[in-house]
This record gives structure tokens, sequence and C-alpha cells, in this order.
């Protein structure tokens, strides 16, 4: 399958947003790489992970985020890109009371995600 549209993606809706993956070992168009889309609603992040198998780069579409890369925190406005090695802790927040679109890419088609123990 080298073609997928979003609604052939597999969905997971979050107390936070929602995720779609659009590419995978999973999904079955990726030998290589995990691709997705994200969307973090207004005011809402995402909990802190790291992915200890894989670099991810994140570009965002629309909106504004603040994201957490270890002990540091940078605001992305629409059009940046924040790259993160395997195994960092990251999370993003959507700012200024709208919704924040990125997408996602990973460079593992299993990619793994771990939480941080708060």
């Amino acid at each position: 399958m080298s073609v997928i549209s979003p609604s052939e993606g597999i969905r997971f809706d979050q107390p936070w947003g929602c995720l779609t993956w659009l590419a995978s070992r999973e999904i079955g168009n990726s030998t290589t790489m995990t691709f997705g889309r994200v969307v973090i609603a207004a005011d809402q992040e995402n909990p802190r992970h790291c992915h200890p198998n894989c670099d991810e780069i994140l570009h965002l579409l629309s909106g504004r985020i603040e994201h957490s890369l270890g002990e540091q925190r940078f605001v992305l406005q629409a059009g940046g890109t924040i790259s993160i090695p395997a195994g960092q802790w990251h999370n993003a927040k959507a700012l200024d009371g709208r919704d924040a679109e990125m997408v996602i890419c990973f460079s593992s088609a299993d990619r793994q995600t771990e939480f941080e123990q708060v």
C-alpha cells in the first residue's frame, strides 16, 4: 500500500487531542519509519514521554506550542520543526486557546513509547 487517506489511518483519541498513524510496519506501508498526524486540543498537553528506539521529527502545521525537550522549553510557531533524539523526554502544549496540528515522523517502523513517571 503506497497511498493512504486519513480515514484509512489508525486513530487514537486522547483526553488531550488525537493521534492518527498513517505509516508504520503495523499499517503495512513502511518497514523503516512511522509517520502520523497529531492534534493537541487548545490549552492541552500530551504527557511527557520518550521513544527509546528512535529519533522523532515534529513539524507544526498550525497553532503554536510550547515543547519541552529534556530540561529546555521551546516555543514553536506554525512552520517550525523540532528534532528529538531517541530517549529524550519531551511533550507539547497547545498555546493561545487554539488547537495545534502537527505531523510527526520516527526513524523506526516499530516506534516505542515510554511515559515519564510522576
